[in-house]
C-alpha cells in the first residue's frame, strides 16, 4: 500500500499530540496517512502497553489514519542503531510516502531525540541500493521520501511553516483524549506525570491558538524543515482566476 504521508513516533500519543490537527486535516480530504510508533510506551508511569495498545487504536480511528503500526522497539532505548535503522527504512520502502514526518531532534525526551536520528538517518540510507532490505521473503526496492519534516513536541523552534488547523483542532483533542490512562483524571490514582498534569491539555491548546495567531488563524501547529523549500506565488495567490 503507498501511503501520501508517514508519520514516526516514538510513543503511541506523540503524534496526535504534536499534529493531530494536520493528520486530520489531511485525512479529510483524502490524503492517505500512516503512523509508525517505534516503541508501545511500555515504560510510561501510567497506563500499560495494552492499554496504550487500545487507546491508539480509538485514535486512529478518529484521525481516519490509513495504516498505523507499532515496531515494538525498546521503550527507553531508541537509538540509532543498525537493527533499528533497517526496521525503518522497511516501511519507508513498503510504504513509499512522498512527505515523511519526525519528532524535531532537540527535546526533553531521550527517546524523542533518537527517533528524530533514526528516521533522518533511515530516510538517507533507504535510497541506497546496497542497503538491503526484506518484505515477506521479497527484496525491497530502494526509496527515498521528497521531503522529511521535523513536529514539535516540549522544546520549541522557529517553525520554517505554520499549518493552519482550525477545523480540526477540536479532532486533534478528541484524539489526543483518547488516551484515557496519559492525561488529567480526579478520579485516577496513578502517579501525576508531566503530561498529566491538570494544565498540560491546555498547554497544549494556548500553544496551538499562538501558532495560529501568527498566521491570522485560530489554530496552527508548527513545522521545520533543514532544507530550504520553495513557495509557488503563482499557486498561493491563483493568479488567472476570476475573483
Amino acid at each position: 500500500m503507498i501511503l501520501d504521508v508517514l508519520i514516526f513516533a516514538a510513543h503511541p500519543d506523540d503524534a496526535e499530540l504534536s499534529m493531530g490537527g494536520t493528520i486530520a486535516k489531511l485525512t479529510t480530504i483524502g490524503i492517505k496517512v500512516g503512523i509508525i510508533d517505534l516503541s508501545k510506551g511500555e515504560l510510561g508511569t501510567r497506563g500499560s502497553s495494552e492499554t496504550r495498545k487500545q487507546e491508539a487504536g480509538n485514535a486512529s480511528e478518529i484521525l481516519k489514519l490509513t495504516v498505523r503500526e507499532n515496531l515494538g522497539l525498546h521503550d527507553g532505548s531508541l537509538k540509532s542503531n543498525e537493527d533499528y535503522l533497517k526496521k525503518i527504512i522497511n516501511r519507508l520502502r513498503k510504504y513509499e510516502p512522498k512527505i515523511v514526518f519526525a519528532p524535531y531532534f532537540n527535546d526533553r525526551h531521550p527517546d524523542h531525540i533518537g527517533t528524530s536520528q533514526l528516521v533522518k538517518e533511515a530516510v538517507f540510507f533507504s535510497g541506497l541500493t546496497k542497503i538491503v532490505t526484506e518484505d515477506k521473503d521479497r527484496v525491497q526496492q530502494p526509496f527515498r521520501p521528497e521531503k522529511l519534516f521535523y513536529y514539535m513536541q516540549t522544546y520549541e523552534f522557529k517553525p520554517s511553516f505554520i499549518i493552519d488547523i482550525s477545523g480540526t483542532f477540536e479532532t486533534k483533542m478528541k484524539a489526543i483524549r483518547a488516551y484515557e490512562t496519559q492525561f488529567h483524571n480526579p478520579e485516577s490514582a496513578e502517579p501525576e506525570t508531566f503530561i498529566s498534569q491538570s494544565n498540560f491539555l491546555k498547554f497544549i491548546e494556548a500553544r496551538a491558538k499562538s501558532f495560529g495567531f501568527k498566521i491570522g488563524k485560530d489554530y496552527g501547529e508548527p513545522f521545520f524543515c533543514e532544507e530550504e523549500m520553495e513557495f509557488n506565488l503563482i499557486s498561493s495567490f491563483k493568479l488567472g482566476e476570476k475573483r
